[in-house]
């Protein structure tokens, strides 16, 4: 959504994300009446909160979409749906997607099911709308985890989201751990098969990609060194009982990949 001047950008309030989690993620009361006015509950919350968004009232914007949030129907574990293709920018508009017939139903529980799918898609689709808006405003608040952690349920719903990945890469970088940027280069990876080949976004993704390698490799190291100091810690508590300690220890590499213990004096 473009930006308006002095003003921040709410995330998402015109884009849905595609590739929405399936029939089966419908819990509780499904009855299309029931999930429509959770539908509409929800909006209005959304709604609130992106007056909030675009006020700077972080805090505000992010209790409104977790209101939002609340409303809806929770998330049950999706069966695998077809995929038309691949997930598009989240601004973009929405694709149809295809559902599996249910086999030697009635025309009635054909158009019960239809009704129960279209729902269960719309829902996550405002699932997925609203935990990328929450990591939007935890962006704003400079919560690197909660971004994180709010985009990867975005990405439940929708694997495809674009908004989503980029915020979840872009987070995971700043927190700098191994896991972390190992996570963020998977996600630039998908970015490059989901984007169009024109995206304008491409050239600083390939380059945030080009540039992690050495940063995972020095992450690994440094992971890996105060480990071992832990580990030689309590070798050395325990060892201290004999007389001993882990200096009395030489691990050497045996050149097959990993390494022969030496005892010495």
């Amino acid at each position: 959504m473009s930006e308006k001047s002095q003003q921040p950008s709410v995330p998402d309030i015109v884009a849905e994300p595609s590739n929405a989690a399936s029939p089966d993620s419908i819990t509780n009361d499904n009855t299309e009446e029931h999930i429509r006015k959770c539908l509409k509950d929800a909006e209005e919350l959304k709604q609130e909160g992106n007056k909030h968004f675009r006020s700077k009232q972080w805090d505000e914007a992010l209790a409104k979409y977790r209101a939002a949030l609340g409303r809806l129907p929770k998330r049950s574990e999706p069966r695998p749906i077809a995929n038309k293709g691949k997930a598009r920018a989240a601004d973009d508009a929405d694709e149809d997607v295809e559902d599996n017939a249910p086999e030697e139903t009635s025309p009635t529980e054909e158009v019960h099911d239809e009704v129960v799918s279209e729902a269960a898609r719309e829902c996550a689709k405002a699932r997925a709308i609203l935990n990328a808006n929450i990591a939007a405003c935890f962006v704003k608040l400079n919560d690197n985890k909660e971004v994180v952690a709010a985009c990867s349920e975005a990405l439940k719903d929708d694997p495809g989201y674009v908004k989503a990945l980029q915020r979840r890469a872009a987070a995971n970088e700043q927190i700098g751990s191994w896991s972390s940027l190992s996570s963020a280069q998977e996600d630039y990876k998908k970015l490059l098969e989901l984007l169009p080949s024109r995206s304008p976004e491409l050239v600083a993704i390939r380059r945030s990609l080009a540039a992690l390698p050495p940063h995972i490799e020095a992450a690994q190291k440094r992971e890996t060194t105060e480990m071992l100091d832990k580990l030689k810690g309590l070798g050395n508590s325990i060892l201290g009982n004999f007389g001993l300690s882990t200096d009395n220890f030489q691990f050497v590499p045996n050149g097959q990949g990993g390494y022969s213990i030496n005892f010495t004096r």
